[in-house]
């Protein structure tokens, strides 16, 4: 009787889930009918003709667009030209852009670029390339306006906080060859290395830097520079802090699927044996700059200075189509040692420094005990 009814039980369970499940599919294919009706009134009626093709690469973009900022369709053309590293037949300004609430936003300029040169800033939003106004493209449609020949000129309209009227700049494009690292010795006892994007060898060549300054006798600490740093690989993030440290957490990650969570940690060994470490970042530092400033911070094994980082904490994949297109979908958002996750936060510095400004405000003296008394920044440099 017992078994009965246990019997009964499951088949009133396994109705309602399948109800369930064909309630949602029944749902769902309404709306592709009625994405189908608006799409055949758009066709007849609309005042001028429309390109059906790019309505529904817009429409796709748009589902992905509503997820969040980064996630993004790319045409076959966007995805072969992402996968193709700059050639001389064209030319870029050197900027790493985002989508926010429909608009083309300066995550960060790259060093020695026409964009940084042209005095583009992080946080600028772009509302018009030449006479083409931005608002409604896709974040690829207006990558492709800022792409062209080599030596050929843009001009690039923003709209930047606190200043009332929109900025021009007229900017000649440039084939963008960026240097990762730079280093040099400062005083004679200070290790400054300047790190401007995470890409495949990024961690080598901070090592070879670590290694040759530590050969100087009088060397009491390092200034690690992440401004305007826009992140890359997250991989690079975990060699790079794992550097600086003796064990513990340096991030996990966090996905759909509980069974895909991954936590990284670092080895023991930190090649500069402790030493003084300042960090200096800005709202143009994102992703894999802010995993390695919250890790070493939440660490305190280093002191944070600067502006509150950008607030990207969150990890795409390239997820290529049947088409020759491919999908950029967040896949998972990352956290910090301490649990917390960057996204929409940024990393808060410790001692917090505006741009052009020599005005030090202590958040807290408790966050990171480590001393900094012995380290000056270089004069020559804006923080």
């Amino acid at each position: 009787m017992i078994l009965t009814k246990r019997f009964f039980l499951f088949i009133i369970i396994l109705l309602f889930t399948f109800q369930k499940s064909f309630s949602e599919s029944t749902d769902i294919y309404k709306k592709i009918d009625l994405f189908g009706e608006v799409l055949e009134k758009i066709n007849k009626e609309y005042v001028d003709e429309v390109d059906q093709s790019k309505s529904m690469d817009s429409a796709i973009n748009g589902l992905l667009q509503s997820l969040d900022p980064y996630s993004a369709y790319m045409t076959p053309e966007s995805f072969e030209g992402m996968q193709t590293e700059t050639s001389g037949e064209f030319g870029g300004l050197g900027i790493e852009v985002g989508m926010e609430a429909g608009v083309v936003k300066v995550i960060s300029p790259i060093d020695n670029t026409p964009a940084s040169k042209a005095g583009l800033k992080a946080g600028d939003y772009i509302v018009k390339i030449n006479n083409t106004q931005v608002q409604g493209k896709s974040l690829m449609e207006a990558v492709e306006l800022m792409r062209g020949p080599v030596g050929s000129s843009i001009e690039i309209t923003v709209r930047r906080r606190g200043v009332k009227k929109a900025l021009i700049f007229n900017i000649t494009r440039e084939v963008i060859q960026v240097q990762s690292v730079k280093s040099e010795l400062i005083d004679n006892n200070i290790g400054y290395i300047r790190l401007t994007s995470f890409n495949e060898n990024s961690s080598e060549q901070i090592k070879e830097k670590i290694n040759k300054l530590n050969k100087n006798k009088d060397l009491k600490g390092y200034i690690l520079d992440l401004r305007n740093n826009p992140g890359g690989l997250l991989s690079q993030a975990i060699k790079i802090s794992d550097f600086f440290l003796e064990n513990g957490e340096i991030v996990s990650t966090r996905s759909r699927q509980a069974s895909e969570n991954r936590k990284w940690f670092a080895k023991k060994g930190d090649l500069t044996n402790g030493k003084t470490l300042i960090i200096l970042i800005n709202y143009g530092s994102a992703s894999a700059s802010e995993i390695v400033a919250g890790a070493l911070k939440d660490h305190k094994r280093a002191i944070i200075l600067g502006e509150n980082s950008y607030g990207k904490g969150s990890v795409q994949s390239i997820i290529p189509l049947k088409n020759r297109g491919a999908i950029r979908l967040t896949i998972a958002k990352y956290y910090l040692p301490s649990g917390k996750s960057i996204s929409e936060v940024g990393v808060t510095p410790d001692i917090e420094v505006a741009e052009g400004s020599d005005d030090f405000k202590f958040n807290s003296e408790t966050d990171n005990p480590v001393s900094y008394t012995h380290l000056t920044l270089p004069t020559n440099r804006e923080v």
